[in-house]
């Protein structure tokens, strides 16, 4: 396993920053280091035929939604729901406007981005209580919005890949909207942090041992438990019935074995998923079109796996 070239600039650039890192700063302030250090390797994303703000009704409060039409409606079209990753701290519809932007024109559907509420403010399992509530409003307004209800899927990277995963199997759990299909970039999925590429890959590699022990921090405050499958999907005792998956791991992750664990387990249970490895890549690759090949690469193979479940 080697390091892609361009991940590489990419850590180069990092040693030279003066930056502070994220988890020497408050909340507050890593949010605003976060939304900065996004919009530098992002590039340009595609033109939308429009982008519309929208809310939707949540447990703590309204939850700002991001709406992308790629094109003119030609009738309804398939819906992805798309979850930022972050940390459960960091992170926002801003942050992952170009990921956004090329889903929607490569897989040719609409993108609803969820910006749920996060950690300290609202630790677990908040977060994931603003995306059902989300997902069940998109869901039933689906048509209006000029999309297809029998057409949606949920997908996310890091955090909000976790998030997707354990809307889904709420969704089958207790009769939620009809889901076709989960998009998982590199999703957290045993908070326990016991797999070997923790300790292998928890240094120098972007996504750091100690990063991951500020995000944990925040997201459980005082008490919850890590083996929770509302936080831990791979510890759910049965992942039969899901919908399909493309979970997509980088090389150098701290959080590849568990996205391959969860694969497999996914597999075990019946369920048709794919694992697709870009071993030369850091861990939140695609948010960073504007620098990594790779990242434009995943991101068309996320939305082609998209087009196929949509039947397009």
């Amino acid at each position: 396993m080697t390091l892609d070239p361009q991940a590489q600039m990419v850590l180069d650039i990092a040693a030279k920053s003066t930056r502070p890192p994220l988890e020497t700063l408050t909340p507050v302030e890593a949010r605003r280091e976060y939304e900065e250090m996004a919009a530098a390797v992002a590039g340009e994303g595609p033109e939308m035929h429009a982008v519309e703000e929208l809310e939707a009704p949540g447990p703590f409060g309204a939850i700002p939604l991001r709406l992308y039409r790629p094109r003119p409606a030609q009738g309804p079209q398939p819906v992805l729901i798309y979850l930022h990753g972050g940390g459960y701290v960091v992170g926002s519809r801003d942050s992952h406007d170009v990921p956004c932007r090329y889903l929607a024109r490569d897989a040719d559907c609409l993108v609803v981005s969820v910006d749920y509420r996060m950690a300290p403010e609202h630790p677990f399992p908040k977060p994931g209580e603003d995306v059902w509530a989300a997902t069940g409003w998109i869901a039933e307004n689906a048509a209006s919005l000029g999309g297809d209800p029998g057409r949606i899927a949920i997908g996310g990277d890091s955090a909000g890949a976790n998030l997707s995963t354990v809307t889904a199997i709420r969704t089958r759990d207790e009769g939620g909207p009809g889901l076709c299909f989960q998009l998982l970039y590199y999703p957290s999925t045993d908070m326990t942090c016991s797999f070997g590429s923790h300790r292998e890959l928890g240094e120098g590699y972007r996504l750091t041992s100690d990063l991951i022990d500020y995000f944990m921090a925040h997201y459980f405050g005082a008490g919850g438990d890590r083996r929770d499958p509302r936080a831990s999907p791979l510890f759910a005792e049965d992942l039969s019935g899901l919908p399909p998956v493309l979970l997509v791991t980088a090389g150098y992750d701290p959080l590849k074995d568990e996205g391959q664990a969860y694969t497999e387990k996914l597999q075990a249970d019946g369920v048709e998923a794919r694992l697709s490895r870009y071993p030369g890549m850091l861990h939140g690759f695609i948010s960073m079109p504007g620098l990594l090949d790779a990242a434009r690469q995943s991101l068309a193979e996320g939305a082609q796996a998209l087009k196929t479940a949509f039947g397009k």
